[in-house]
């Protein structure tokens, strides 16, 4: 074989050497992009329990609510609503478990606490004064001076924008409470959680006893609340303002978490069957 022929059996490999000063091409596996981090809820029950004695009303609790969520809380007398409600409020002490804002424990000692935290709460008695107009009563142990003074064109001037972010039908901040319909004294008193910038609302009950075109505009409020980046828990028997205005539906069944849906897709049968201890819901991933 002619030894100057190149190729074949026995022939020299050919230099496949990379020139001098030239990098050789990385062989590692390119790194996949991590996936996005899970947001930071507004507010976090981490595994809260709360006892009276024998009876627990609430065991190991958790429960999140982001910016722009509405949360609706539900489930049979004495399922622990309203005790969940007034951990949050700062009303209550839990016996074990945390309150989370932004992802760090913080201590809820008391309602004011609550409100210095953000948390803004109305319960089913409103909390209002019926001998009193609009205005004062959104601005009740917060009123706006003006020296020693008070500043009541400031106040009524809040109070319209307020009533108007939450497209309330008042027919004037100076109207005494007592001759406002149940339906606008709900609107009232879910406009003075606004008053003081709170990021998120808890409603006990909103539309409790309510018409049902009184109904449809409390309804509009928690859209609207929403709309303006707050975090809503709603607590309510009625499974269709439930799911009308909800992203998500927690249920409590004996003071424990017996599932979670997403309001847009999970069917009222699995809701009640939760409510009622018929099945069981894991929680939503």
């Amino acid at each position: 074989m002619d030894a100057g022929r190149t190729g074949g059996r026995g022939a020299p490999a050919p230099d496949l050497a990379a020139p001098a000063g030239a990098t050789a091409p990385s062989t590692a596996p390119a790194t996949a992009p991590s996936p996005p981090a899970a947001p930071v809820p507004l507010l976090a029950l981490r595994q809260v329990s709360k006892f009276f004695g024998a009876v627990e009303a609430l065991v190991a609790v958790d429960l999140e609510v982001h910016a722009h969520e509405v949360v609706a809380l539900v489930g049979d007398n004495g399922a622990g609503k309203s005790t969940a409600a007034k951990v949050i409020a700062g009303v209550l002490t839990p016996d074990a478990g945390q309150v989370e804002i932004d992802g760090e424990p913080v201590t809820v000692g008391s309602p004011s606490g609550a409100h210095d935290l953000g948390i803004a709460t109305v319960f089913q008695d409103l909390a209002l004064c019926e001998n009193l107009d609009v205005t004062a009563n959104l601005f009740l142990g917060r009123e706006v001076h003006q020296g020693l003074l008070l500043s009541e064109g400031e106040m009524e001037t809040q109070t319209r924008g307020t009533l108007d972010a939450l497209s309330a039908r008042i027919p004037s901040v100076r109207t005494p409470l007592h001759q406002l319909s149940a339906g606008q004294r709900q609107s009232v008193a879910i406009a003075r959680t606004l008053i003081g910038s709170p990021r998120i609302v808890v409603l006990d009950e909103p539309t409790a006893s309510l018409s049902v075109v009184q109904t449809a505009e409390v309804l509009t409020h928690i859209e609207r609340l929403r709309d303006l980046g707050l975090g809503v828990i709603i607590i309510s028997h009625n499974m269709n303002d439930v799911r009308a205005v909800a992203d998500r539906i927690v249920v409590l069944r004996h003071g424990r978490v017996n599932g979670t849906f997403d309001a847009a897709s999970a069917s009222y049968e699995s809701i009640i069957g939760a409510i009622t201890g018929a099945s069981h819901a894991a929680p939503m991933a």
